[in-house]
């Protein structure tokens, strides 16, 4: 099952739709109106909407029976659930049950008009009982299916009535330093409207360095450069030049990506089709390839009067098949020439097993038998010649006849990086014969021992089949388990009265004092024994109330009778069968691995592994049969790795992320088009070099002398925008620069600064410096905590060294008991309310692990402060910490590293302050304004764990707040799309565009499950709203929407500013954390 199919069992009863479904497949009710109004009373309550609408369907007259229980209607296929449309009776009770009555049409049908809640009951246990079969034979529940097949019709109609107006789905930084190209970094191709298919194409063919070189140095053919003779080449001659354009641009831009707009808008043109309509890959390939050949084909026969011209476009990507069959028993062998190979993707669980079955059609036995009288048909493919470029297209749509849809297939496919194409070669034909041969001789055989091995692993005449192994273990279990000494319900007074008290149990005898067999006469019951009093009360078993068993019942049946001669006998039985049972399945199990290791060998010596062709490019689509994402893994033969070319982002990536996005089946991702490249034929792939220097070419130096000056053009128009919006920022921190000055000038004459009465220090090593959490100018809260710890400390030294008078004595005390208790603090395993690094710095410094001179520096500094004058002790001791600061020199103590262990705990602080807030807001439910604080502490926090595990908070416990909230918001602003009231529908909207689609990124750039299951469910919903009747305006809303939701890209293109922070004391901070910590371990979480 996909994780598309998981999202959608999950989280389908939350949506309207499927709770449509539900009451319609029970009650019959096919008026969505009248459905909608019974949720709505409801409050979505199942049980109590289908008791509102039997209310309702029980006033209404003259209703045929048979139509009144059907699930759907002809005309209105756009609701059924697949396998509820043929067969009602399904849905109804059996005879013998109570509560069927007789009518004209059926006599086994409920009542579900009357009074009877009985009846109501046991038709929706009915009609879940047959939603929960059907998900047990196929893995997917009705409403699965319906929302999914909804979901894949609805674009196609909804293409056929909708003009959209053209919008951009990205929006470029005003930030010019943001679009600007690092070094060597491949450029992106911009989104200009559902044009993710043209980007991965073209990204693929551009990394085939010998089509670039050839399309860069393309040029028209000298007598229609002023004046195309016919339609073709007044379309691809423009097509040719944008490309070589866009190419150029690609080779040599400094923009991070460029605009692919003119390419586009001739393709565009040329499909005749709207501005809304997702191309299909597929199709832009072939049309692409055709216009590319068409163009160069015209070079070709100019520069080669008189002669054959070669296409190098044919020669690139053209190849050639011997077909070899039998038509109604006469033989036939022809040659076709192919571009793109289709394959089909149903059925199959590799790439391989896809060419075998592409390769053979009909009887394969008529093409070798001698017999021209034979009446079957079939053919063989056989490979005469390979183009360099080897492009598989993966058929994963489908169109589903019955319901006159296409539909996407999302099985696994697996695919090599490496693979050889020997044994489809007609070189290779007879001995590719004799070893499909042996293959199909070794897969009967396999056949038979997997029938035999299942045989021993699901042994059973009944539904359900156990392995024959340990059904003779739990019989020896059976026969060896300690005989029952009672009758399992001899202990449970079942005459006593309700509400009455039962006898006490009585103790337990031992074997030895009663036997084998000690069941007490029918009807007697043993008199009451007072337990000895040593021993504790047997306690009394209540059935009704207390559901775990009772200690001295045994936790396994045993035979009541068994004589030891019995058990002998019976357990060398059981033991022998045992382990014959075991030998054999362990030989079938063998037999059957050494079958399969000899099939994945057959094509493996070295004769069949001379045409090898490796893995350039997989285009991957994400999405449904008429609506998706597309971008495409493309491999660096220079930096050995694979990149992932998604529009404007090109990142880094592995064989990893590219198996879990394009093998299918995990998500609804797949790849549809593989790209492979003859490995014998390097000049595919080969960089160009300077005939005389020898160097590598590489930007401007690809190119012709025209697209040269073209991108330099280009070039120095971005440079351009940097000058001058480097100049505009300029000019705007000068003057925020002198608004400040004014300010503080203003504030200095306004407000005098409180006079410090002691003196300060003479460099710049004193406390004057250290952060607001160590010490104040003047007795804040914080300032007040931290000298009440300090003279607390300071009393206990005194105390414990009476001896010691001296202040540098006392000092060194105070600070020994002090760190003595901050110490416990740090190592003290305490609840998230209680975090002790908000306490006190020194704490989180323990904790991870800080140098012992930032932390007897710290130390020092608290123990410095000017506000510590409680009495005459703490001043003589805080002026000899001043002291002992004033010596240390600057090579005892690094600064900067003390001055960055400070600056991580404030920012430690900070994300603390963002992770409270967010979490308060949270809790009241205000999603919008809790949303940035959740982001931004989620960020911060990971950038403090970075440097180790004690930096930061839970980073499980603020992902999942911050998923949730962008869940809650995600479902907020569906219910107001919902509504279908314009100014809702707006806001709704408003809330995806500005905070969830901008933080969809985040939740896909770590690739954790439960995020991505969170935006698989937040796309799935606002998908499912496809296949619903809506206002125009409202599917135009959606449609303009959904690809900005569906893009899959990393890359953060907007995002709001931080929220400005509140300042907390100490205490405060404490007190507040503590308080919302507290209270998230009172309500448990929201689990996905």
């Amino acid at each position: 099952m996909t994780v598309e199919q998981n999202v959608l069992q999950q989280h389908s009863q939350k949506h309207q739709q499927t709770l449509l479904n539900q009451l319609r497949e029970v009650t019959g009710t096919t008026d969505v109106q009248l459905l909608q109004q019974a949720l709505q009373v409801s409050n979505g309550d199942l049980a109590e909407a289908v008791a509102f609408l039997t209310e309702k369907n029980a006033k209404v007259p003259q209703q045929d029976e048979a139509t009144y229980y059907q699930t759907t209607q002809v005309g209105n296929d756009r609701y059924i659930s697949v396998g509820s449309q043929a067969d009602t009776s399904e849905y109804l009770p059996h005879p013998a049950l109570p509560g069927a009555v007789p009518s004209q049409g059926d006599t086994n049908v409920i009542d579900l008009t009357g009074d009877d809640k009985d009846d109501l009951q046991r038709a929706i246990a009915l009609s879940l009982e047959e939603s929960s079969r059907a998900f047990r034979e196929t893995g997917i529940t009705d409403e699965e299916q319906a929302i999914s097949r909804v979901l894949e019709a609805s674009i196609a109609e909804n293409k056929a009535s909708l003009k959209r107006t053209h919008t951009e789905v990205w929006s470029d930084s005003p930030n010019p330093h943001d679009r600007k190209r690092m070094e060597n970094c491949p450029v992106g191709l911009k989104n200009v409207g559902n044009t993710c298919w043209f980007s991965a194409v073209i990204q693929s063919l551009f990394n085939l360095l010998e089509f670039q070189r050839l399309v860069l140095y393309y040029s028209p053919p000298a007598r229609v450069q002023d004046l195309p003779r016919n339609q073709k080449e007044h379309r691809n001659l423009p097509f040719m030049q944008e490309l070589r354009n866009l190419f150029s641009l690609m080779v040599g831009s400094k923009r991070k990506y460029v605009d692919p707009s003119r390419a586009v808008e001739i393709l565009k043109d040329a499909f005749k089709s709207s501005e809304s309509q997702q191309q299909d890959v597929s199709e832009f390939t072939h049309k692409l390839l055709d216009w590319l050949e068409d163009a160069f084909q015209m070079k070709a026969e100019e520069d080669r009067e008189g002669e054959k011209p070669k296409n190098p476009m044919v020669e690139l990507f053209y190849g050639r098949f011997q077909a070899v069959g039998v038509l109604e028993g006469k033989k036939f062998e022809n040659t076709e020439m192919f571009g793109q190979y289709p394959l089909q993707v149903n059925g199959f669980k590799d790439l391989h097993e896809c060419l075998e079955a592409a390769m053979i059609e009909g009887e394969i036995e008529s093409l070798h038998s001698s017999a021209e009288n034979s009446a079957k048909s079939g053919q063989e493919h056989w490979f005469t010649e390979l183009p360099p470029v080897l492009t598989f297209e993966l058929s994963r749509f489908e169109f589903n006849q019955a319901l006159g849809r296409p539909e996407k297939i999302h099985n696994k496919l697996e695919f090599p990086s490496m693979l050889y194409m020997d044994r489809y070669m007609d070189r290779n034909r007879e001995i590719t014969r004799i070893k499909r041969e042996e293959i199909r001789r070794l897969k009967e055989q396999l056949t038979l021992l997997q029938q035999r091995l299942e045989r021993y692993l699901s042994y059973g005449s009944g539904p359900k089949r156990f392995p024959l192994a340990d059904v003779l273990q739990y019989a020896m279990e059976f026969a060896s388990s300690k005989p029952v000494c009672t009758s399992p319900l001899e202990d449970i007074d079942t005459s006593a009265p309700p509400g009455g008290t039962t006898g006490q149990l009585l103790p337990a005898l031992s074997t030895a004092e009663q036997g084998p067999s000690c069941t007490l006469p029918e009807g007697l019951s043993p008199a009451p024994t007072q337990a000895p009093s040593t021993q504790q009360r047997v306690p009394i078993h209540k059935p009704f109330t207390q559901s775990r068993l009772p200690p001295d019942l045994p936790m396994h049946p045993a035979p009541r009778h068994i004589t030891e001669e019995e058990l002998r006998v019976l357990e060398g039985c059981l033991h022998r069968w045992r382990s014959e049972v075991e030998n054999d399945t362990h030989d079938l199990q063998g037999s059957i691995s050494r079958i399969h290791r000899t099939i994945e060998l057959m094509y493996s010596d070295k004769s069949m592994m001379q045409v090898p062709f490796r893995l350039h490019a997989v285009l991957v689509h994400e999405g449904q049969a008429n609506a998706g994402h597309y971008w495409a893994y493309i491999y660096d033969p220079h930096q050995q790795r694979w990149m992932k070319y998604n529009d404007i982002s090109v990142t880094k990536s592995s064989w990893e992320e590219l198996v879990r996005d394009s093998f299918g089946g995990y998500r609804n991702a797949s790849a549809y088009c593989l790209m492979y490249i003859n490995d014998k034929k390097p000049f595919l792939i080969e960089e160009e070099f300077d005939k005389e220097t020898g160097q590598m070419l590489s930007g401007l130096d690809k190119l012709p002398s025209d697209l040269k000056a073209y991108v330099k053009e280009d070039n120095g128009l971005f440079d351009k925008e940097i000058e001058e919006w480097d100049t505009l920022q300029a000019r705007k921190a000068q003057q925020e620069k002198l608004a400040l000055a004014a300010a503080t000038a203003a504030a200095e004459t306004t407000s005098p600064q409180p006079m410090s009465t002691e003196p300060s220090p003479p460099d710049s090593w004193g406390p004057q410096q250290d952060p607001e959490y160590m010490e104040q100018p003047s007795p804040t809260d914080d300032s007040k905590h931290l000298q009440e710890d300090t003279e607390r400390a300071i009393s206990k030294a005194a105390a414990e060294k009476q001896e010691e008078r001296s202040p540098e004595g006392l000092l060194t005390a105070a600070i020994k008991v002090e760190y003595t208790r901050l110490l416990r603090f740090a190592q003290e395993d305490t609840a998230l309310e209680n975090d002790y690094r908000l306490q006190h710095v020194i704490v989180y410094f323990i904790q991870n692990q800080a140098p012992k001179k930032i932390l007897e520096r710290t130390l020092l500094m608290q123990f410095a402060d000017r506000n510590l004058s409680f009495d005459e002790r703490c001043k003589s001791i805080m002026k000899v910490a001043r002291a002992k600061l004033d010596l240390v020199k600057p090579e005892e103590v690094n600064m900067e590293e003390y001055e960055m262990w400070h600056q991580d705990y404030r920012n430690f602080r900070e994300t603390t302050i963002f992770l409270m807030i967010g979490l308060e807001l949270f809790q009241k439910k205000c999603f919008v304004e809790a949303l940035m604080y959740l982001i931004y502490s989620y960020q911060y926090n990971r950038e403090l764990l970075v440097k180790g595990l004690y930096r930061g908070h839970n980073d499980e416990l603020i992902g999942h707040y911050r998923r949730e909230c962008l869940l809650k918001l995600n479902e907020n602003a569906a219910g107001m799309f919902e509504s279908g009231e314009e100014l809702e529908v707006c806001n709704g909207l408003s809330i995806m565009n500005e905070l969830v689609v901008p933080c969809i990124p985040l939740l896909l750039v770590h690739d954790t499950e439960k995020d991505l299951l969170a935006v698989e469910d937040m796309r799935n919903r606002w998908c499912s709203y496809l296949g619903q009747e809506m206002e125009p305006n409202l599917q135009e809303k959606l449609t303009d929407f959904l690809p900005k939701l569906l893009d899959c890209s990393t890359e953060i293109k907007s995002f709001h500013d931080p929220p400005k922070l509140p300042t907390y004391s100490t205490l405060e901070l404490v007190e507040r954390y503590g308080r919302v910590m507290a209270s998230l371990s009172r309500v448990p979480a929201d689990g996905r």
